[in-house]
């Protein structure tokens, strides 16, 4: 018994993906629910890490019965609680967690997006769907413990004719100014995917939509650097295989024409940023599978704002799509992310590893 054992546990590691550093399984697909997707890594003014992630009942892609999750860490990723349900609408689709802390309140925001459960993407983006996707939010005032009933926010976050949408998928940010910032996408009559940002400057209570962003951008994730320049980092949706950039000088409310960044290549997928600042220096992180596949998750850091990107490191070499960033209260990095078991069918496990910065730079 004992060399049978052992004998599987040497299968089990052979197949695990080889990470650079040890990593946490926090949500596995056949574990709870059928199918875990879709990171969102952040922590609270008191410290708590949150990790989000979409369960999917019936194991498939964006269709079907999906629910959003949540697990809690209070010791810096060390240990995490058990699985919390925190948004459940009947049968309908519950997507793309893109939670926001309110620094001034402590109020964790997460804005979501519901679609009905029974069409696909491609149907709603196609406008054969008896509704579009609807935005929505839910908060907590107790630092996750409990979250209140969602909200429905489509009066004023979205736009009539758009059809499909998604917030983030990833974080929001708050600007200097105190401005919720949550960066979005969303389809239009004509089947253009273009990005925008929902924000709020009253703390939550009331949302507005920024302008739109170039054509054929989605998937994003936003950063402020010092002087207040906003800057939107999109996934592209016309095999460019780079990320696409556009700023902001006015908090989000409008944006310049988009960039391809060379710096930053994709094979069309989510990818995260973080930033923040030392009284010294300004640090931004950036994740994504960088090739034309979904392989090799890489960090890369940038120590001028997103200008450029000398430093790059492979986190785990293995087959890896979404991902999200955070600070966490001890100093160290969070890292959440999707992988896939060599030669097994996809089912995604969303684990999480925590690192020094000194890590990425090779220190």
């Amino acid at each position: 018994m004992h060399h049978r054992l052992t004998y599987l546990c040497l299968l089990l590691a052979a197949s695990l993906p080889a990470a650079e550093l040890p990593t946490q399984p926090l949500f596995v697909s056949g574990t709870g629910y059928a199918r875990y997707r879709i990171p969102a890594l952040l922590v609270s003014t008191q410290g708590t890490v949150l990790a989000f992630a979409e369960g999917r009942v019936g194991g498939g892609g964006l269709v079907g019965d999906i629910d959003l999750v949540l697990r809690r860490s209070t010791n810096h990723g060390q240990s995490w609680l058990p699985e919390q349900k925190i948004a459940d609408l009947d049968a309908d689709t519950l997507g793309n967690p893109c939670p926001v802390v309110d620094r001034a309140t402590g109020t964790l925001w997460l804005p979501f997006t519901r679609s009905p459960g029974k069409f696909t993407e491609k149907q709603i983006v196609a406008g054969e769907s008896p509704a579009p996707t609807t935005v929505w939010l839910t908060h907590s005032t107790d630092d996750g413990l409990t979250w209140s009933a969602p909200r429905d926010l489509s009066a004023t976050g979205r736009r009539p004719d758009w059809r499909w949408y998604g917030t983030g998928p990833g974080i929001g940010i708050q600007l200097a100014s105190g401005r919720l910032l949550i960066p979005s996408y969303h389809t239009e009559p004509s089947q253009m995917y273009r990005s925008h940002a929902l924000f709020s400057d009253d703390h939550g209570a009331t949302w507005q939509l920024s302008e739109t962003v170039g054509e054929h951008t989605a998937e994003c994730q936003a950063a402020e650097r010092r002087d207040g320049t906003v800057v939107l980092n999109m996934r592209g949706t016309n095999k460019q295989f780079r990320r696409t950039l556009a700023e902001s000088k006015d908090g989000g409310r409008t944006w310049s024409a988009p960039v391809l960044e060379s710096q930053l290549p994709e094979p069309a997928c989510q990818a995260a940023l973080l930033a923040w600042r030392t009284p010294h220096d300004t640090l931004w992180l950036f994740s994504n599978p960088p090739g034309t596949t979904r392989r090799a998750l890489t960090l890369r850091l940038s120590r001028d704002e997103g200008r450029t990107w000398p430093v790059a490191r492979v986190f785990d070499p293995g087959a890896t799509e979404y991902s999200s960033l955070a600070r966490l209260g001890d100093g160290e990095v969070g890292l959440l992310y999707e992988l896939s078991r060599a030669g097994q069918p996809y089912r995604p496990e969303l684990h999480f590893a925590k690192f020094p910065l000194s890590w990425v730079e090779g220190r």
